[in-house]
């Protein structure tokens, strides 16, 4: 028996899954406690599905559902004993829905029944006994369980960012209480779980707007701005990881203190917002993608905070400067509970911190709403053959080897052509100069992973001004993914019907060759090849 299974990430060790050790690090203990906390939601949602049946249902319930599955997301929660908080929290949890449903007539499965051992070795042991492993279903129908799951799992993230901003909306909560308690259905079958991942793009869908909408009405709508990937001189602070709100808790707390904040990652997008670029000392953004984070932040002299996913093993050389908020944490490393970000302040300050080095500056900011400001030029140029097709080359990046394909097909993608592109991805090909086309940049950063939602609305705003059909549209989807959020946005488009998307590096490990047939043959979602060839295929 392996010591851990995980194949819930691109990274799955041999294209497989994970069995000794996860290779974005989790250890066998951490893997256990979350099929563990995993099992534990399932039972939960059974009980909080069943009092929505009877019009009851329970905020902290509800909210708890959204934690839980965002605290198993890939590169969150490297904690074991933080897990097992969690999963202490999910027995209380367990009973209040228990009671919420009253007396359930009928069978109930033993996830409903779930009890938590008294210690982390107990609930570790739990886990094992509880992880995908165990399961002896047909394995066309846990594939697309996986897929639901690992979909929930992503716009739980969504979900996240969207309450830490008053956001919430109930038909997220029913649905994830609904899609969790079918899986431990038995007399549902392939179909019925086909549907309810088409549904989960759907409610995707939703959360990405409602996330949209609290930035938007938050921080304005993002507008095209140049971000320098040099220094200033002076103390610093890198924020890396996705939430907005807790940048601008920074912003607030640092402003006349000498100290210069710079993104990281997926917070690049940060610097088109107004509400944020007001603050001056929002400086420029260090380093890439989150894989590079281990070679970039030793050269960083100043503090370092995680505040969603996206961490990994950090070095004993940046590790006494490293802090986490929020959902993700690393053991030994100090996590800031709340909104004082004075010990993280207090250390940057007792850093070298950065000389002046101005760099390059780098555009982002194309929000739909900036895109379609102009789109009767691009309307225009379209018609006037000067633009010629629109690619979406974006998605989440990382380490494992074959992603130089987005790179290469940036670069060779023809001068009459526009490339859309967001998350993490886009640092593949984010500092390459590709031009224009009558003012119009050929590269456009639509901004990070749950921006999605500007890409699609930018897309159906064309497909109504050329009265047509999304896949109609002179427009390809080139995506990579690695994580879950990149699950959610694929059910998205494939609930919106749109096909013929290339997908890379690799395809999922969860995914059985039935599974894959099904979505070539409804979608022709196929996987990448070269970039001259894909190229050559899709403008031919």
């Amino acid at each position: 028996m392996s010591d851990m299974f995980c194949y819930q990430c691109e990274q799955a060790s041999q294209g497989t899954g994970c069995t000794k050790i996860g290779v974005c690090g989790k250890q066998p203990d951490v893997a256990a406690l979350q099929d563990l906390l995993v099992y534990a939601l399932k039972g939960i949602g059974f009980w909080a599905d069943k009092a929505r049946t009877a019009g009851k249902k329970d905020a902290a319930i509800d909210r708890f559902m959204i934690e839980g599955l965002f605290t198993t997301v890939t590169n969150v929660d490297f904690d074991a004993e933080d897990i097992a908080k969690t999963l202490r929290k999910a027995a209380t949890i367990l009973a209040k829905a228990k009671a919420l449903a009253g007396t359930v007539s009928g069978t109930i499965p033993d996830a409903a029944s779930w009890q938590p051992a008294a210690t982390t070795a107990g609930l570790i042991a739990q886990g094992e006994a509880h992880g995908v492993q165990s399961s002896n279903i047909d394995p066309d129908v846990k594939s697309v369980q996986e897929i639901v799951i690992y979909g929930m799992k992503g716009y739980a993230a969504y979900a996240d960012h969207a309450l830490i901003l008053g956001r919430e909306n109930d038909e997220i909560y029913a649905f994830t209480h609904k899609a969790l308690a079918a899986t431990l259905d038995p007399a549902l079958g392939l179909m019925d779980f086909v549907g309810l991942a088409m549904e989960c793009g759907r409610i995707n869908l939703v959360t990405m707007e409602l996330l949209s909408t609290a930035h938007t009405d938050t921080y304005g709508h993002p507008v095209p701005t140049p971000v320098n990937l040099g220094t200033k001189a002076g103390k610093a602070i890198l924020v890396t990881g996705h939430d907005l709100k807790m940048l601008e808790e920074l912003l607030k707390q640092t402003e006349g203190k000498g100290i210069n904040i710079y993104t990281h990652g997926e917070m690049l997008p940060a610097h088109g917002y107004p509400g944020l670029k007001k603050y001056s000392h929002l400086a420029g953004n260090f380093g890439g993608a989150w894989q590079d984070q281990a070679r970039e932040f030793p050269n960083f002299p100043g503090a370092i905070i995680f505040n969603t996913n996206c961490i990994q093993k950090p070095a004993d050389s940046y590790k006494d400067r490293l802090f986490t908020w929020g959902l993700v944490q690393w053991p030994d490393v100090k996590h800031i509970d709340g909104w004082d970000f004075s010990e993280v302040i207090a250390k940057a300050q007792a850093c070298a911190g950065f000389d002046e080095k101005p760099g390059q500056n780098i555009l982002t900011g194309f929000g739909h709403n900036a895109v379609l400001g102009v789109a009767d030029k691009v309307i225009a140029a379209v018609k006037a053959g000067q633009i010629k097709h629109f690619f979406l080359v974006g998605g989440c990046d990382g380490a494992k080897s074959g992603r130089n394909y987005y790179t290469e097909f940036a670069e060779k993608a023809p001068k009459d052509t526009v490339i859309l592109t967001l998350a993490c991805g886009k640092y593949r090909f984010n500092t390459m100069d590709l031009g224009d086309i009558g003012g119009i940049p050929r590269l456009l950063d639509v901004g990070q992973c749950n921006d999605a939602y500007s890409a699609i609305q930018i897309a159906v705003a064309l497909a109504g001004a050329f009265e047509c059909d999304v896949n109609d549209l002179p427009l390809s989807m080139i995506l990579s993914w690695y994580e879950q959020k990149a699950v959610a946005i694929l059910l998205t488009l494939l609930h919106l019907g749109i096909k013929n998307i290339k997908l890379g590096p690799s395809l999922p490990a969860f995914i059985t060759p039935n599974v894959l047939n099904f979505l070539v043959e409804n979608f022709n979602i196929s996987p990448i090849g070269t970039a001259e060839g894909d190229l050559k295929q899709i403008l031919g």
